[in-house]
C-alpha cells in the first residue's frame, strides 16, 4: 500500500470511528471512572476519620459499648473490600461493597444518636470537630454518588442508542449497573482501636 493510500485509509478509519460513536464512548466511560474514583476518595476520608472518632468517645461512653464495636467491626469490613475503577462491572464485588459501606453509615448514625445522652462528650471539641468533618464527609458522598448516578446513566443512554450500539457491541463495551455509591488497591485500612476507659471518667 503506498503512503497515500495508507493516509487515506488512516482518514476514512478517523472518519469512521468519529462518525459511529466511539470517541464519545471512551469520553463517557472515563467520565464514570472519574466520578466513582471521587466517590472512593470520600469513602476513604470517612474510613480515615472513624478510628479517631472511636478513639475521641471511647473514655466518655462507658454504657453504650455495644455501639463502638459495632462502629469498629462495620470499618474492618469496609477495609477488607479491594476495590477499583475497574471493577464497576464485578457486580458480586459492588453489592459487597455497597453492603459494607452501608452498614458502616448505620453504625456510625447510631453513635453519633447515642452521642447526645453524653452532655461532656459534646462539649468535646475533638469530637465536635470530628463528627463535624464526619457530616460533611456523608454530605460529600452524597454528591459524589449522585454524580456518580449521572455519569453512568448518560454512558448507558449513549451506548444504547444507534449507531453507538453497534460500536459498543464490536468494541466489547456494555451497560453499567448504576449502584449509586460508591484507593485503587486498598480503600481504607483496618483500626487499631483499644477500648480502655480511663478510670477518671468511667464514673
Amino acid at each position: 500500500m503506498t503512503i497515500p493510500a495508507r493516509w487515506l485509509f488512516a482518514s476514512l478509519m478517523a472518519l469512521l470511528l468519529s462518525g459511529c460513536g466511539y470517541n464519545q464512548i471512551q469520553t463517557l466511560d472515563e467520565d464514570v471512572k472519574a466520578t466513582w474514583s471521587q466517590a472512593l476518595n470520600q469513602y476513604e476520608r470517612r474510613a480515615d476519620l472513624v478510628p479517631k472518632l472511636v478513639s475521641s468517645v471511647n473514655a466518655y461512653m462507658s454504657q453504650e459499648r455495644t455501639v463502638l464495636i459495632d462502629v469498629t467491626e462495620a470499618r474492618a469490613k469496609v477495609g477488607q473490600i479491594n476495590i477499583s475503577v475497574n471493577d464497576l462491572d464485578d457486580p458480586a464485588l459492588m453489592q459487597r461493597f455497597n453492603q459494607a459501606q452501608g452498614e458502616l453509615s448505620s453504625a456510625l448514625s447510631r453513635l453519633m444518636a447515642v452521642s447526645e445522652n453524653y452532655p461532656d462528650l459534646k462539649s468535646d471539641g475533638v469530637v465536635r470537630d470530628l463528627m463535624t468533618q464526619l457530616e460533611g464527609t456523608e454530605n460529600r458522598i452524597a454528591t459524589e454518588r449522585g454524580r456518580f448516578v449521572q455519569a453512568v446513566q448518560a454512558y448507558n443512554q449513549f451506548i444504547r442508542q444507534f449507531p453507538a450500539v453497534i460500536t459498543a457491541k464490536v468494541m466489547g463495551y456494555k451497560v453499567k449497573d448504576n449502584y449509586g455509591v460508591e484507593r485503587q488497591s486498598e480503600i481504607m485500612k483496618n483500626p487499631e482501636v483499644r477500648f480502655d476507659i480511663p478510670s477518671s471518667k468511667a464514673n
